[in-house]
């Protein structure tokens, strides 16, 4: 584990993921986070902004215990000694709570304003404007109760911030993140791993106060040392990855139930030699691949529609997956086919994705996996559509961004996939893993008897993630395009032209290349 931050920076008073935390003025915001990373602690520095302001706020607080609240308003009250503000001393308060006394903490400032620690009962909200700070929450009895409540403070101007550590997969906190990563709610989400916070200076933080010299040995052994005491909860306290989270991502029913009879899956696969066999054997093969399984196809996509595609590359032992999707009325995308390649050369696979690409109507955008021999037909892609094309990297950090979109398209029915055994064992080898829904490294057995990877499962999660990204749409006539290889031998030519039977243009066209 390395440190980003050298030690002189440790004298700053906030780490650079506080400065992000405060920084956003989401009127929703929500942090999960790992033990002891002071989201809290940077939040009562801001009520006590707020509260000491001409202008500002009262601030609500909820913790899960007492001990909680009055450690929130010491610390507040702390920070705004610091900023020099007035503040009263804290108060131990009683609230009429439906007819019952409850103690509660209060810290009073000379602007009017104040800060008040509660219980977490629901109704305590009720009927106030301001801040709410939801501390833990994952750990309160009802937290979809008390962010109801907590919400309408924004009808009037005031803010939400939800703070918690993970308390389980099946938690309202972790529905609540999953919901937010899945865009169903429009809040501000914020990720503080233990790494995040080492990365951003948190160790040399804690040396500067003890005292100590920072090393990058000793920050390597007070990691570890910190694993060690968590054991097995190591994941969930400090990389906010909720425990009890294995399983299939996507129930089979679920799946099934975007599944569309009609759509077609069309597969090809070539022999081993086939890449040995000279180029212009190849391009034709391929061409008479293209003219004879994925012409007739076309005449289903709609023209009025927008068109994307994804991509999961895969050259001998995975497979090749271009997945097409349609955006028509109502936002629901609409897959007009599928093209799964096993055991097709490079150029091949190039020379297919292009005459499927050229002629999507109105086509917007696609997403294409760079990993690895992937890179290359992604960025013959880009060198081809522009910025149109996403190289995305696939990476866990992908996955817990994106997979829970996807999800979120199966449950609210924006989504259609073709009716195929296949596909559906690919949508159902997604598992979650550490919180994160990924497909894990080991091979399955297809119900067709092949080996896959959940490569179609990949591919559509790409489609759907291009069909999200903001790129606007561009009408254009394709320039008549090649590329040269051993021989000089061009592999693709535009609809309608071969350009393999003729050597002159192609001799005229590379004199150009070269003048330019």
């Amino acid at each position: 584990m390395k440190s980003a931050r050298p030690p002189g920076e440790a004298k700053e008073i906030l780490l650079p993921y506080q400065v992000r935390w405060l920084a956003d003025e989401a009127p929703v915001k929500v942090a999960e986070k790992s033990r002891r990373v002071g989201i809290t602690w940077t939040e009562a520095a801001d009520s006590a902004l707020r509260a000491a302001a001409a202008k500002g706020m009262d601030t609500w607080y909820i913790g899960y215990n007492r001990d909680m609240a009055l450690e929130f308003v010491e610390t507040a009250a702390q920070w705004a000694r610091q900023f020099n503000k007035a503040a009263h001393a804290i108060e131990e308060i009683a609230v009429d709570d439906e007819r019952r006394d409850i103690r509660a903490y209060r810290v009073r400032f000379a602007s009017g304003r104040k800060i008040v620690a509660l219980s977490s009962r629901p109704s305590n909200l009720r009927g106030k404007q301001g801040r709410a700070v939801i501390d833990e929450a994952a750990f309160h009895e009802d937290l979809p109760e008390l962010m109801k409540a907590a919400l309408a403070f924004t009808m009037w101007g005031g803010v939400v911030r939800v703070i918690s550590t993970h308390n389980g997969a099946a938690n309202a906190f972790n529905e609540l993140v999953n919901e937010i990563r899945a865009g169903r709610r429009p809040f501000s989400l914020h990720r503080i791993t233990i790494d995040d916070a080492l990365a951003d200076g948190l160790y040399h933080r804690i040396c500067a106060k003890l005292g100590r010299r920072w090393n990058s040995a000793a920050e390597a052994e007070w990691r570890a040392r910190l694993f060690d005491q968590y054991g097995e909860n190591a994941d969930e306290e400090l990389l906010c990855a909720p425990r009890a989270s294995g399983g299939a991502f996507l129930s089979s029913a679920l799946i099934e139930g975007r599944m569309r009879e009609g759509v077609p899956v069309v597969r090809w696969e070539m022999a081993e030699g086939f890449a040995a066999r000279p180029e212009n054997e190849r391009v034709g093969v391929t061409r008479d691949f293209c003219d004879e399984r994925i012409a007739p196809l076309l005449p289903a996509l709609h023209n009025n529609a927008l068109s994307f595609f994804g991509e999961d590359f895969g050259r001998s032992g995975d497979l090749t997956v271009i997945w097409p999707l349609q955006i028509g009325a109502g936002a629901a995308r609409r897959t007009p086919f599928v093209i799964e390649l096993r055991n097709i050369p490079f150029r091949q696979q190039e020379q297919i994705l292009f005459y499927v690409a050229d002629r999507l109507p109105r086509f917007v955008a696609g997403a294409m996996d760079a990993r690895g021999n992937g890179q290359y037909l992604a960025e013959a892609a880009m060198q081809r559509y522009g910025a149109r094309i996403s190289q995305v990297m696939l990476s866990p950090e992908w996955y817990r961004e994106n997979m829970p979109r996807y999800k979120a398209a199966f449950e609210d029915g924006a989504i259609e996939l073709p009716r195929d055994a296949e596909i559906l064992a690919d949508h159902r080898a997604l598992v979650m893993e550490r919180g994160i829904a990924h497909v894990p490294e080991r091979r399955s057995t297809s119900p067709g008897g092949a080996r896959r990877h959940g490569d179609s499962a990949i591919a559509g999660a790409l489609a759907y993630y291009a069909s999200r990204l903001d790129v606007a749409e561009i009408a254009y006539t394709p320039a008549p395009r090649t590329r040269f290889g051993a021989g000089d031998s061009p592999i693709l030519a535009p609809p309608g032209e071969d350009r393999l039977d003729r050597p002159a243009r192609r001799g005229r066209l590379r004199a150009e290349l070269d003048a330019w």
